[in-house]
């Protein structure tokens, strides 16, 4: 397994500006690490505070997203020249992280690789940089022992979804996810991935239509569903969630009595039986399909998480499902690529809710996988996403003993 095709960017800068936003990307991979935060979460007020141009602002991007997804990979290149790799602290291999990147993905020259890094990394390790750096040039491309060393996986997430989809889709998929995200913008201004505009369209919202979303936080598919012409409930527990919902209602210029926002937990929903058109239950799930958007996210999720979100996104869809008008429908969609959390959840609804009528879904870009769609990012261009479109019979309400 050799290493993928190098990125050709212009990475190599080793001015002023360069050795500034190497040293910026190297302070926020440290406090993402050291504080456990997320990637976006600490860079953007970084960046805002920095006198950065916008090239070595997106130069910084780059550094950190790329770093944090390829951190697996990038650790194996310098392990192998690091006498002890247990006492390398932090810092270090975090310097050490970023010129491995630069190396061997990011396509930069190893000359400049090595020098522009070990001339922004603090003194007391510019030695050990240089070294270490230079063997790890001097290495490529390389072997990878295996294809989660390879794309920087950890071994049950290439496990899981190979025995879901396939070695051949697993692979391709996880391939796709390495590359940045690409930046979609609507109409309206608001930046949100395609996959996602793609489930607020299958929604198929009338102008009128009283809808439901249950997890409705940051709002991308409850403005969206408004621009239908929908009277939205957009609904989410976290006073957080709700305060970046109101802020997306505003900075569209959308009127509170066509997007009501809702503080309210989907387990035990505030809202009266059979009382919407449409519910969009958009659920927490393992975002394992949404990797390139969220480059730490691979290293926060355990395989036994996905266990626990299965239950709850069961008791969600319980929840939602009665809430949902006789003739109404419940669309159910997550940004992931599980089976757990897809065509097995589409299982249990059938055994639990046999009543329920299967919508069509669009069959492009979606792939059928049961009886909702799979958008595969290898594929698609998009995050990876699934949904399922289920229509409540109009002489049965369901949830109730009716």
């Amino acid at each position: 397994m050799t290493a993928p095709p190098k990125k050709k960017q212009g990475g190599g800068r080793g001015d002023v500006a360069g050795v500034a936003a190497r040293q910026l990307a190297a302070d926020a991979l440290i406090r993402i690490e050291r504080d456990g935060a997320f990637a976006n979460i600490v860079l953007s007020p970084m960046l805002t505070k920095s006198s950065l141009e916008q090239r070595d602002r997106g130069f910084v991007t780059e550094l950190v997203y790329g770093t944090t997804r390829m951190r697996r990979s990038c650790d194996w290149l310098i392990d192998r020249f690091l006498p002890d790799p247990e006492r390398v602290d932090l810092i270090a291999r975090t310097w050490l992280r970023l010129g491995a990147f630069q190396l061997a993905f990011l396509g930069t020259p190893p000359h400049a690789a090595v020098s522009a890094t070990v001339e922004a990394a603090p003194r007391k390790i510019s030695g050990l940089c240089n070294a270490v750096l230079r063997k790890v040039a001097t290495s490529l491309p390389v072997e990878w022992p295996t294809d989660a060393l390879r794309l920087s996986q950890p071994e049950w997430i290439v496990n899981r979804l190979t025995e879901d989809l396939g070695a051949d889709r697993a692979i391709a998929a996880l391939e796709s996810m390495n590359e940045a995200a690409v930046v979609t913008t609507r109409d309206d201004g608001y930046i949100q991935d395609e996959g996602s505009q793609l489930v607020a369209a299958a929604v198929d919202a009338q102008p009128g239509d009283r809808v439901l979303d249950v997890c409705a936080a940051p709002g991308g598919k409850a403005t969206a569903l408004v621009a239908e012409g929908a009277i939205v409930i957009a609904a989410d527990m976290r006073p957080s969630r709700l305060t970046l919902l109101s802020s997306n209602r505003d900075r569209l210029d959308i009127s509170p009595s066509d997007m009501q926002i809702v503080g309210a937990d989907g387990t035990a929903p505030p809202f009266r039986p059979h009382s919407f058109d449409r519910v969009l239950l958009d659920a927490p799930c393992s975002g394992l399909g949404a990797l390139r958007r969220r480059p730490d996210a691979r290293w926060r999720i355990a395989q036994k998480d996905i266990d626990e979100l299965v239950q709850l996104q069961r008791q969600l869809f319980t929840q939602a499902i009665a809430l949902v008008r006789p003739g109404g429908e419940l669309v159910y969609s997550v940004c992931t690529i599980t089976a757990a959390e897809t065509s097995e959840l589409d299982a249990w609804a059938l055994q639990t809710f046999p009543e329920l009528k299967a919508r069509p879904i669009e069959q492009s870009p979606w792939m059928p996988l049961g009886r909702g769609g799979l958008l595969l990012p290898q594929d698609a261009g998009t995050d990876g996403m699934y949904i399922l479109r289920l229509g409540v019979p109009r002489t049965r309400k369901i949830g109730t003993n009716d």
